[in-house]
């Protein structure tokens, strides 16, 4: 293959997600409300029905779910999926392997913000103890970031948002060596295969056309308990 990338088409991630039916505070079931900072992210509604609040610069919005929905956002929005019955989704993760790199921030309340190290004893689940005590990890990293998320839904002018934004920044410099490293051999390389087929078929050269390949693959992990409920994940590259 061209430039020998053989990930999922365009350099994308995939997962099947089954949404948290967890009861929170506010009496809504759902996920943890997080951002991506260079990643958009895809919805494709495949059963069940529900919402995703959003956050951003430009204010609040709630989009409803339903089979057949398909529903993506850009780096920056803060969202929390909303499970009104059963919904399940798969989800298309721009960049294969920086969302796995922790291209997401949790909304949790300042003082958890403030370095690397603080940010991962809240934020951690363990992996080898029990499913149980996995879940209550899972849920009261869900009911941290909560209560941060209320906060800046709750705050009068940009700058709380901004500085939510700039702290997330602070917290995944370390890793953008990794970040830039992995997107390179990733969505970089399968859209650089792309423009050296063209140039090859400019030329009348249809060699690339015999490298033909076929893939295919099972979940590498299923039923992980991830920041929007449990899921079945695809390596894909």
């Amino acid at each position: 293959m061209v430039s020998g990338y053989e990930g999922l088409p365009g350099g994308v991630a995939l997962s099947h997600l089954s949404v948290y039916d967890w009861p929170a505070a506010d009496g809504v079931c759902g996920g943890t409300p997080h951002m991506h900072l260079t990643c958009s992210e895809a919805y494709v509604v495949t059963g069940g029905r529900g919402a995703v609040q959003t956050l951003t610069a430009s204010g609040y919005e709630v989009t409803p779910l339903a089979p057949g929905t398909v529903a993506w956002f850009t780096p920056g929005t803060i969202h929390r999926l909303v499970n009104e019955d059963e919904l399940r989704i798969t989800v298309l993760m721009q960049n294969n392997g920086l969302p796995e790199a922790g291209d997401a921030v949790l909304t949790l309340p300042a003082e958890y913000l403030t370095d690397p190290e603080t940010y991962a004893a809240a934020t951690r689940i363990p992996v080898d103890v029990p499913e149980e005590e996995r879940e209550r990890a899972a849920r009261a990293r869900r009911d941290l970031a909560l209560e941060g998320y209320r906060a800046l839904r709750e705050a009068s002018g940009p700058e709380p948002l901004a500085a939510f934004h700039r702290a997330a920044a602070a917290l995944v410099r370390p890793r953008l060596a990794q970040w830039r490293a992995r997107w390179e051999r990733g969505a970089r390389a399968a859209a650089a295969a792309t423009g050296e087929q063209l140039h090859r078929l400019e030329r009348g050269d249809v060699s690339h056309l015999a490298d033909a390949g076929v893939w295919a693959e099972r979940p590498s992990e299923s039923g992980k308990f991830g920041m929007c409920g449990r899921l079945d994940v695809y390596k894909g590259d």
